[in-house]
């Protein structure tokens, strides 16, 4: 079913909701409440009156951003995004139908141990070269995937992080690392995929260097207006556009330059279907 409201009760927003842990009350109300069916915001906001207090915002915050998850997941006006590749953060692992952990974030667990005895500080320091050369070993793969060295890795990705040294705090980075073995190898199987988010992190780094700076926009409109100009900003930068001159054709209203959306209309045009 394709949707067009603001919020929409579907499996997409159980599996985001089901990841918190939502009031039993809570939970039987949405789902005695229609399924599959589209909300506006007024409407969905006086089916959580009952079900979520306001004196529970954080609460009613969370619901809401399920119900906007199942709309997104179930519109068809624009591509709907199938993978996301993000930290660990439990928030992004229902946000797609696939979740690819970035190897970025998952060395830095290891980095941030800080063994006091010698016999510890090598075997941290034998285990990150290791981590570090099966992460080449998976770039080789994305160059030239096959079906052998799909399993060769698979098979050492258990054998590297199963492996138990007696150092006890190491054993527990390589035990979780384990067990997040299908998010990580998400690129044996699409190989296509980048193995950490880097870009999107460098990205926002503008944006979280402004708000450390003046501790965030003081309204709805300032918040609008930092989106706004902070996008185009990072968009010309993207397609090679100088940020300076496009606003002043815009802003002059000349419009000698062509718009961003139809720069990025042109190579998109030609891209594969995402996986």
């Amino acid at each position: 079913m394709a949707t067009t409201g603001d919020f929409h009760l579907a499996i997409d927003t159980w599996a985001f909701l089901d990841q918190g842990k939502l009031p039993k009350r809570t939970r039987a109300g949405l789902l005695a409440a229609a399924q599959d069916q589209d909300f506006d915001a007024p409407s969905f906001q006086a089916l959580l009156e009952p079900l979520v207090p306001a004196s529970h915002p954080a609460l009613r915050r969370f619901v809401l951003e399920g119900a906007a998850i199942g709309a997104y997941q179930a519109q068809t006006a624009a591509p709907v995004i199938r993978t996301l590749i993000a930290d660990g953060a439990w928030a992004w692992q229902s946000l797609t139908e696939q979740y690819q952990l970035c190897w970025v974030h998952e060395g830095r667990h290891y980095k941030k141990l800080c063994p006091v005895l010698a016999v510890h500080r090598d075997l941290l320091t034998a285990t990150s070269d290791d981590f570090w050369a099966y992460y080449r070993d998976l770039r080789a793969y994305q160059a030239a995937p096959t079906t052998a060295e799909a399993v060769r890795l698979a098979t050492a990705f258990d054998t590297l992080f199963g492996r138990v040294t007696g150092y006890a705090a190491l054993d527990d980075c390589l035990r979780r690392t384990l067990g997040r073995k299908t998010a990580l190898l998400l690129a044996l199987a699409h190989p296509e995929l980048p193995l950490h988010n880097n870009p999107a992190e460098l990205a926002a780094r503008r944006r979280v260097r402004k708000r450390d700076a003046s501790f965030g926009a003081r309204s709805e409109a300032g918040i609008a207006a930092w989106d706004a100009l902070q996008t185009i900003l990072a968009t010309a930068n993207q397609l090679g556009v100088n940020a300076l001159h496009y606003l002043q054709d815009r802003l002059s209203t000349a419009y000698h330059l062509p718009a961003l959306a139809d720069l990025i209309a042109q190579p998109a045009a030609t891209c594969p279907a995402p996986p």
